[in-house]
C-alpha cells in the first residue's frame, strides 16, 4: 500500500512539474498503449514528411512557371496596347463603345477545377470559348476591320497567359499556406508529441522496474526473516532439550510415553 500511495505521489507530481512527459499512471497496459502510438506518430511523421517534400517540389516547379509566365506577359500586353492604339487611330476613338454595344454575352468564361497534390487540392482555372455574335462580326466593316480582328486576337491572346498566370499564383499561394501547416505539423510531432511519448515510455519502464526491485527486496527481506525465525527456534528447542535431557526420546510423542497409553481394539470387543 505504501508502495503505491509513492507511486501515485510521483505521477502527480510529475504531472505538475514535469511538461516532458504525459500524466499517466506506470502499467505495463499504459506502456504498451503508449509504444502503440509513439509507432502510430513516427508513422505520420514519415507521411507528412514526404507530403511537405512533395509539396515542395512541386512549389519551386510553379514559381519558376511563374518567372516565365510574367516575363512573357510584357510583350503580349504591349502588343496588345499598340494594337489598340492602331486600331483606334485607324477606325476612329468610338470603336471601343461599338464594340461594346455589339456584344451579347461573353465569349469567354472562367471555370475552376481541382488537381489534387498528395491529397491538396489546388485550384486550376480554366478558359472555355464560346461562339460569338453576329453581330460582332460586322463590327469595323466600313473601316479598319482588320486592324479590329488583328486587336482581338493579340488580346485574346493576352488574356488566355493572363488566366494562366492568375491559375498559378492562386495554386502558389494554396501550396505556400499548405506547406506552412505541413511543416508545422512535423515540427510539432518530431519535436513536441514524439520526445514527450519517449519520455514518457522511459519513465514507465524506469517505474516498473523499480516496482521490481522493490518487490525482489521484499521477497528477499521475507525470506531472511523465515530464515532468522528458523534459526531462532532452533536455539530455542536446542536449549529445551538441554534443559530437558529425559524428554528427548519422548519429543516427537509431545512428552508421553507410548507404553503407558492405552489403544481402543476396533476390532475385537
Amino acid at each position: 500500500r505504501d508502495r503505491y500511495q509513492r507511486r501515485v505521489r510521483g505521477c502527480n507530481r510529475g504531472a505538475m512539474g514535469s511538461k516532458d512527459r504525459l500524466p499517466i499512471f506506470p502499467t505495463r497496459m499504459g506502456l504498451a498503449a503508449l509504444k502503440q502510438k509513439l509507432v502510430a506518430a513516427t508513422k505520420g511523421h514519415n507521411l507528412l514528411k514526404k507530403k511537405a517534400d512533395a509539396l515542395t517540389l512541386r512549389f519551386r516547379a510553379i514559381l519558376v512557371k511563374i518567372k516565365e509566365r510574367k516575363e512573357q506577359m510584357n510583350p503580349f500586353m504591349k502588343e496588345a496596347n499598340f494594337s489598340l492604339a492602331s486600331t483606334k487611330f485607324v477606325a476612329g476613338e468610338n470603336v471601343s463603345h461599338l464594340i461594346i454595344e455589339s456584344v451579347e454575352k461573353a465569349s469567354y468564361k472562367l471555370k475552376i477545377g481541382y488537381e489534387n497534390v498528395v491529397g491538396v487540392h489546388l485550384p486550376v482555372f480554366e478558359t472555355m470559348k464560346e461562339n460569338q455574335s453576329s453581330k460582332l462580326d460586322l463590327a469595323g466593316l466600313s473601316k479598319g476591320g482588320q486592324k479590329i480582328n488583328k486587336s482581338k486576337e493579340l488580346y485574346i491572346k493576352a488574356l488566355e497567359s493572363l488566366v494562366e498566370l492568375a491559375s498559378l499564383q492562386t495554386t502558389f499561394i494554396t501550396l505556400d499556406e499548405v506547406i506552412k501547416i505541413t511543416n508545422r505539423r512535423v515540427n510539432a510531432i518530431e519535436y513536441v508529441v514524439m520526445p514527450r511519448l519517449q519520455n514518457t515510455i522511459q519513465y514507465i519502464v524506469t517505474e516498473l522496474d523499480e516496482a521490481e526491485r522493490e518487490e525482489f527486496f521484499r521477497l528477499k527481506k521475507v525470506q531472511a526473516k523465515k530464515k532468522k525465525d528458523a534459526v531462532a527456534k532452533e536455539i530455542q528447542r536446542a536449549r529445551w532439550l538441554e534443559e530437558n535431557p529425559e524428554d528427548y526420546d519422548n519429543e516427537d510423542t509431545g512428552g508421553r510415553d507410548l507404553t503407558k497409553m492405552e489403544d481402543e481394539d476396533v476390532i475385537f470387543d
